[in-house]
């Protein structure tokens, strides 16, 4: 299963950003049982825009296979689109990694 979380920076260290739509990154997490296989930091390439920063963002995690989002906010076109994919979305914070882990333990708040 593919999670997208938003992130500050590129690695599982970095903070989950308190925005969707202009978070820095994206980082795809392949989680298979309890573990983290491997990750991909992906450059928000919507975080400039002037305005649907929240829908192309979501349309870029579900291009790339997320089944799942780790998040500080949703907005409520993102949402829009994530609901229309069936993606759930949770409320993270802290380090990426300690989001994921959470995420794999059932502790996130599920905001979608």
């Amino acid at each position: 299963m593919k999670v997208a979380v938003s992130s500050i920076g590129k690695n599982l260290e970095s903070k989950v950003s308190t925005l969707f739509g202009r978070c820095p990154y994206f980082i795809i997490a392949e989680i298979q049982g309890k573990k983290i296989q491997k990750i991909e930091a992906v450059e928000n390439m919507s975080a400039g825009q002037k305005g649907r920063a929240g829908i192309s963002a979501a349309r870029e995690v579900v291009e790339r296979g997320a089944k799942a989002v780790i998040t500080g906010n949703l907005g409520p076109r993102a949402s829009d689109v994530l609901k229309q994919f069936k993606i759930e979305a949770y409320k993270g914070s802290g380090s990426v990694k300690e989001a994921l882990e959470k995420f794999m333990a059932g502790n996130l708040e599920k905001i979608l």
